[in-house]
């Protein structure tokens, strides 16, 4: 058994635990002439210049607000609509569905990017050349007007990422037993108060379950929405910037690997602490769970 283990804590000993000794950067002024470890010491400087910034409190806001909003509005959306595929009878149909919401997940950032494109694109996109003039208004420069694009993001992100969660939820209405349902109509009960009274509270270990998962990952942005969906557009920066891009920005185009390894670093750390508070509240949930 334990030889066996020994691929995977290789892995995760490359992949996770020999790239934390990079963190070192971050204190430091590189040159690279000197190597890493020979470049001078500067301690939290580079914490400082970024703090003194507007962009460490935008990358936060727009990370922490854009996760929060994200975590409502898709678990609000997947349990409605694994509510509705449990009342599904056809096997064939429900599978359908579920297969059909699942596509979006499976699907590549850089091809949704590309979807977005064609809806929204100013020249040839269906939002400004089919579904705009329906209604009498002009034509919308999307890529340049940040307005839109929390709600775009929102859109996009809830139509990749709820079919998962769709079918996890799903999975726990199937694991309910029915007499709970039968009882229920033979007092009376409407599909609502059944919904209200049966389904959700039964699931929601779940719910809670999955819910501080996503807590513990609130400091973490899809790379891929905030940097491929966008089209690295320069208008609606302010409103796509997060921790994950500017790191990658600051490194791969501005070259400032100092100040990269710092926002990384405050990343790192803060997301750790959500983990270890996600993880304290899950072991209290269960030990509750247990007593009772």
């Amino acid at each position: 058994m334990y030889v066996m283990v020994i691929p995977g804590l290789l892995y995760l000993l490359v992949n996770n635990y020999l790239p934390m000794l990079g963190l070192v950067i971050a204190f430091k002024d590189v040159d690279f002439a000197k190597g890493i470890w020979h470049s001078d010491w500067i301690g939290f400087k580079n914490f400082e210049y970024l703090f003194k910034t507007s962009d460490a409190w935008l990358i936060t806001r727009n990370t922490l607000g854009y996760n929060a909003v994200f975590i409502v509005v898709n678990f609000a959306f997947s349990i409605a609509i694994a509510i509705f595929l449990n009342e599904i009878t056809s096997k064939f149909f429900s599978r359908f569905y579920q297969s059909v919401l699942l596509l979006p997940y499976l699907i590549s950032m850089i091809i949704v990017s590309y979807l977005v494109f064609a809806l929204l694109s100013q020249d040839t996109g269906m939002m400004n050349h089919t579904i705009l003039p329906l209604f009498g208004i002009k034509e919308i420069s999307w890529y340049n007007e940040p307005v839109y694009w929390p709600f775009i993001l929102v859109i996009v992100n809830l139509w990749k990422n709820a079919g998962f969660l769709c079918v996890v939820f799903l999975a726990a209405i199937i694991g309910i037993d029915k007499e709970y349902y039968e009882a229920a109509t033979l007092d009376g009960a409407s599909k609502w108060k059944q919904i209200r009274l049966i389904t959700i509270p039964l699931i929601s270990p779940v719910i809670v379950m999955m819910l501080l998962l996503f807590i513990g990952r609130i400091f973490y942005a899809d790379f891929g929405l905030f940097f491929q969906v966008p089209m690295e557009s320069g208008p609606i920066m302010n409103a796509t910037n997060v921790i994950d891009t500017y790191v990658y920005r600051g490194l791969m185009q501005i070259g400032d690997i100092g100040m990269s390894a710092a926002a990384g670093c405050y990343q790192s750390i803060v997301g750790f602490v959500l983990v270890l508070l996600s993880n304290y509240v899950v072991r209290k949930i269960n030990k509750d769970q247990a007593l009772f």
